[in-house]
Formats: structure tokens, C-alpha cells, sequence
């Protein structure tokens, strides 16, 4: 018959009885599997403090549109210089709030295509 080793009966006896060689085993165990559950949790927190700060220091180009780091003195894509202005944060489309609504809406017409046409 295989016999567990001793090695395991020993490690089973100090869980058992309450020692304080057990209980460091204990707290040591418990302390891994704490760390093991709580990693993918940080490194998830690390990600995205990172990820914001690399958006903070996005700046889009005035002229094609192109996002790029503010390090950079022009724009990557078509080369215009950046200005002053565009060394805000990163942001999709910066609107002017004093335009009338009606100069920004944009009116869709419904046309019918006719599949009769001849060539």
C-alpha cells in the first residue's frame, strides 16, 4: 500500500492543533489567497490610472483631426504645427456653445431612386 509522506501528516498536524506554528500556517495560506483574489483587482486599478493619464496628455490636430502626444511639436499625420489652443486635453469634438442651434443641427432630405434608369 503507498503511505502518504510524513511530510504531508506533519503539515495536516499543524493545521489541526492549534500551535502557533499552525497558525502562521494558517495566516500565511490565507494571506496568499487573499493577494491571489485581490491582484486581478489592482492591476486592473493600475490600468486604468495609466490609461487616464495617457489620455491626458493626448492632443488632437486642429486641422485633420489626428490624435498624437502633446510632446510632439506638429501633428504626426499631415504636419500642421500645434497651437496654443490644442494643448488642452484630449477631447472628441470641442463645439462652440454661442452658435444658434440651428447653424449646427444638419437637415436630411428623404429622396426615392428610381431603378428604371437607363443608360
Amino acid at each position: 500500500m503507498n503511505r502518504p509522506p510524513a511530510l504531508l501528516w506533519l503539515v495536516l498536524l499543524l493545521l489541526l492543533l492549534p500551535t502557533a506554528a499552525g497558525r502562521f500556517l494558517l495566516d500565511l495560506v490565507g494571506g496568499l489567497m487573499l493577494t491571489i483574489l485581490a491582484l486581478p483587482f489592482l492591476l486592473a486599478g493600475v490600468g486604468w490610472i495609466g490609461w487616464k493619464l495617457l489620455q491626458s496628455r493626448m492632443v488632437r490636430c486642429e486641422v485633420c483631426g489626428a490624435a498624437s502626444l502633446s510632446a510632439s511639436e506638429g501633428c504626426s499625420v499631415c504636419g500642421a504645427p500645434f497651437s496654443q489652443q490644442s494643448s488642452a486635453p484630449f477631447s472628441s469634438v470641442q463645439q462652440d456653445v454661442t452658435a444658434p442651434a440651428s447653424n449646427i443641427t444638419i437637415d436630411v432630405t428623404a429622396q426615392d431612386v428610381s431603378s428604371d434608369s437607363s443608360d
